[in-house]
């Protein structure tokens, strides 16, 4: 799974706002060549938090990926939420790791976020055949989320 495939994925999907920093756009440099995506549908990035990631780097403080492997690592993040995070990785997101649980470098497996997974997060590093159908399902569920938040948020009907 290469990330336009992740991209043809979501953005379809309502209200999307897909934002890709790069040079010059006044955006921290770490972000360049990363992918954030949002739910807004004034297209106006919103004060929340994106409801999934795609990284291409390793920065300070989240080095334990070992994106920098190959030029074409990468690693899709995703909120899960509590109850998609203990499904996946069984056990809940504020539990300590569970011995035997997969390094945060393992490529194709479904992993706790190594910043973000006491929040509900989870990862992939460069999704292959084991994990394409559950990195759709979860971009469409943690877009369903963020899209039935965007609208409470606004005193609305879903968007």
């Amino acid at each position: 799974m290469s990330i336009d495939e992740i991209l043809a994925a979501v953005t379809p999907l309502d209200g999307v706002l897909v934002l890709r920093p790069g040079p010059g756009d006044g955006s921290p440099e770490e972000a360049e060549g990363d992918v954030f995506l949002y739910v807004a549908p004034d297209g106006v990035v919103p004060r929340t938090q994106p409801f999934a990631t795609v990284v291409t780097k390793d920065v300070p403080g989240d080095r334990s990926s070992r994106l920098d492997r190959s030029p074409d690592t990468f690693r899709v993040n995703v909120a899960a939420g509590t109850a998609g995070f203990t499904a996946l990785v069984g056990r809940g997101p504020r539990e300590e790791p569970a011995a035997g649980e997969p390094a945060p470098d393992a490529v194709d497996t479904v992993l706790a976020h190594p910043v973000y997974g006491s929040l509900g997060w989870v990862s992939v590093v460069d999704p292959g055949p084991r994990t394409e159908a559950t990195v759709r399902d979860l971009l469409r569920d943690a877009h369903a989320r963020a899209l039935a938040r965007a609208a409470r948020r606004a005193g609305s009907a879903p968007l």
